[in-house]
């Protein structure tokens, strides 16, 4: 990968991980569900009417759009906005890797490697120690209500993870159609939810006293984190191997836990801190050292390879 393009990948990792911090400031003007509405129309509207349509089933298209977008940041911004801190999401919502690896086992009879188990056993262990972290951060009357917005969060890796499955079967597909045209299926359901969790008064009132925080929360999630973000990425993937684009975004975590003890004052305690490298460390080992391989042999001509490598 050239200078430019690694400089690219690192650009994304940290416009995903101060991307908590845009969600975060949003809540503090709106109600966690609008707002996950307005992300996703704004995503689709008016970019739909110039995105051709990707190569794949609407149903498909549907499940990536209510797994991987309303479910996992319909219960991201729910457990952010129960107290969640930005930082510690931008850590747990990696837990997806875990059901990513569960899930295509259960559904597409994957087999997972050795070292992916060793990696899931691994963040499995990592999750539970910012549990841990939780309960003692909080007191112990306060514990169960402190693991609350933590277990939605795991929710919103758990729904991550089934709509990475379900994009398997858009294989070739373009990635930023698939982007836009999955959001169509998002604001709808989603603000109905409200509709029903909130109520039509909050809701209302949510549109009509719109302020800075959420236009300028919107504008990042949208903007940098969604369209250009993806943007990016799709094109490096366009170019180099996946093994050599996907760790980048392992870096998006570190980025979210400095940006958020910077900026919001987040600074997680001893036990939280060491889950949450524990549980980055679990997703390295399932993903980083198998990918790196995989994309060293890449790099070798066909002719130079040893012949088991071949296939």
């Amino acid at each position: 990968m050239t200078p430019k393009h690694a400089a690219l990948a690192v650009l994304v990792a940290v416009v995903w991980g101060v991307n908590f911090l845009a969600i975060d400031l949003g809540l503090s003007d709106t109600p966690p569900l609008v707002l996950v509405a307005l992300r996703f129309a704004l995503v689709a509207v008016p970019l739909v009417f110039f995105v051709p349509r990707p190569n794949a089933p609407w149903r498909v298209i549907a499940g990536v759009g209510l797994f991987m977008s309303a479910g996992q940041f319909g219960l991201l911004f729910t457990a952010m906005h129960l107290g969640l801190p930005a930082g510690l999401a931008a850590v747990v919502l990696q837990c997806q890797m875990i059901f990513t690896l569960i899930v295509a086992a259960v559904v597409l009879r994957e087999r997972p490697t050795r070292r992916q188990l060793t990696g899931a056993l691994v963040g499995v262990a990592g999750l539970g120690i910012v549990a841990l972290g939780r309960l003692e951060g909080s007191g112990a009357a306060a514990g169960a209500a402190a693991l609350v917005p933590l277990l939605i969060c795991v929710a919103a890796g758990l729904s991550w993870g089934i709509g990475n499955v379900v994009s398997r079967a858009a294989h070739g597909a373009n990635g930023f159609g698939m982007v836009v045209w999955s959001a169509l299926v998002v604001p709808l359901p989603i603000l109905a939810l409200s509709l029903l969790l909130d109520g039509p008064g909050a809701v209302a009132e949510a549109f009509s006293s719109i302020g800075w925080p959420t236009i300028a929360s919107l504008a990042y999630t949208v903007v940098l984190a969604s369209l250009l973000g993806y943007s990016i990425w799709n094109s490096l993937l366009g170019r180099y191997p996946a093994a050599l684009v996907a760790p980048f975004a392992l870096l998006a975590p570190p980025v979210g836990l400095l940006a958020a003890a910077l900026v919001l004052g987040e600074v997680p305690n001893p036990l939280e801190l060491a889950g949450a490298v524990v549980l980055v460390g679990g997703v390295a080992i399932g993903q980083l050292r198998r990918r790196v391989r995989r994309a060293a042999e890449a790099s070798v001509p066909e002719e130079l390879r040893p012949a088991q490598s071949r296939g």
